[in-house]
């Protein structure tokens, strides 16, 4: 009689026992206290389909439970995602935050604060709106005889008005008004910014002359004596300052409705939607013989493409992008003189003013004309110039018309 064998272990455990084996039995279920016991000194064996790990949940028993199972490892919890989405928002808002800061110190510190307006005598009482003197002019500041040549700007020294427009920021819309350069106007008694000595009134002069007699702040005083309308900032921009702006923010967009050339400036242009590059834009600007009407024709050019650059600069994709803000700073803060008192926020509401009148808020215009004045000169209409400064100083929507 043969002896009875040992009935044979599982294959889906091992045994760990060290004593007396007990063999794996399949029918004994949770509810009979399943689990398993780590205690060396039954040697119990455990296993079973999912690894042994049935009995371990909250309702197991005895020292040798194992927690449920984490990817982290045993006894770790599973991350918070939301709180890790909360802090990773923090971090990006200071950062942002941060970058604006930084930002905006820098470009403060590369802009040309040289306007004293507190060297204007008698000026005029403020008004509801806020008022700019926006000067082009004609300096080469910073331009090689390469840089001449392909801009066409000819190689003559010091600098002069190229274009003059007021522009007036109000909350019943925003105005654009060009000075005809050759306005006849009286350039009124002064107090020489450099020198400090007073001088006395002159009498019928082109308007550009003011500039050159004594710059920025005797064309203040000029503009505002001869308008009644206080000036609260004024902006200059030269021809390379001009270029590198337009050149920086990759062109800008401009729909020219009728075709025209102008060697002297460089001028050639077909009708159509087109985007201009930095030296196509200083032409465009600035031709004067390829109209009939030149200066009232280029004043009306340039309005139009002011608009655009400020559409086109004043964006999202612009301000918030510093790979196309900071370019667009620095090529043209350098070249930008302004008043002392003008700031960075001060800067990007004129660009937001000129943005607002591309976009149907407010209105464009020559100064309304009375006709011709001595040296190819122009009167202006004062009784329409007067209205329209009642306008704009009492915030009031513009009705006044120019007829050029």
């Amino acid at each position: 009689m043969q002896r009875p064998q040992a009935p044979q272990q599982p294959q889906h455990g091992y045994d760990q026992g060290y004593g007396q084996d007990q063999g794996y039995n399949p029918n004994f279920t949770q509810a009979q206290g399943s689990g398993y016991d780590s205690g060396y000194s039954s040697g119990q064996v455990y296993g079973g389909p999912q690894g042994g790990r049935q009995g371990g949940g909250a309702q197991g028993g005895g020292p040798g439970n194992v927690p449920p199972y984490s990817p982290q490892g045993p006894g770790r919890p599973a991350p918070d995602w939301r709180k890790r989405a909360k802090i990773g928002s923090i971090v990006l808002a200071v950062g942002v935050l941060a970058w604006g800061i930084g930002t905006y110190a820098w470009a403060s510190s590369q802009m040309r604060n040289e306007v004293d307006l507190s060297k204007v005598i008698e000026r005029p009482s403020e008004g509801d709106c806020t008022t700019y003197l926006i000067v082009g002019s004609d300096s080469r500041e910073g331009m090689s005889a390469e840089d001449k040549k392909k801009l066409h700007t000819g190689s003559a020294e010091g600098k002069r008005t190229d274009s003059m427009m007021i522009l007036a920021a109000c909350s019943s819309g925003n105005t654009m008004v060009s000075l005809p350069r050759d306005s006849w106007v009286t350039i009124p008694s002064f107090v020489g910014s450099e020198s400090g000595k007073q001088y006395p009134a002159r009498g019928g002069s082109k308007l550009n002359a003011a500039y050159a007699m004594d710059g920025p702040e005797l064309l203040v005083r000029t503009v505002e004596f001869n308008t009644g309308l206080r000036i609260d900032h004024y902006a200059e921009i030269g021809f390379a300052g001009f270029a590198n702006i337009v050149d920086a923010l990759g062109g800008v967009e401009l729909n020219i409705e009728k075709g025209f050339k102008d060697k002297k400036s460089g001028a050639d242009f077909q009708a159509g939607e087109q985007t201009l590059n930095g030296e196509q834009a200083l032409a465009f600007v600035r031709t004067r013989y390829a109209f009939a009407e030149s200066d009232f024709a280029r004043t009306k050019n340039q309005q139009k493409f002011l608009s655009a650059l400020a559409n086109q600069a004043a964006t999202p994709g612009t301000i918030l992008n510093p790979f196309a803000l900071y370019p667009t700073l620095g090529a043209g803060l350098d070249t930008l003189i302004v008043d002392k008192d003008m700031s960075l926020y001060d800067l990007g509401k004129m660009f937001f003013a000129m943005k607002g009148i591309s976009g149907g808020n407010g209105k464009s215009m020559n100064m309304p004309l009375a006709g011709s004045a001595p040296q190819n000169s122009y009167k202006w209409d004062m009784q329409k110039v007067k209205q329209l400064v009642e306008q704009i100083r009492n915030d009031e929507k513009v009705t006044v018309e120019s007829n050029r």
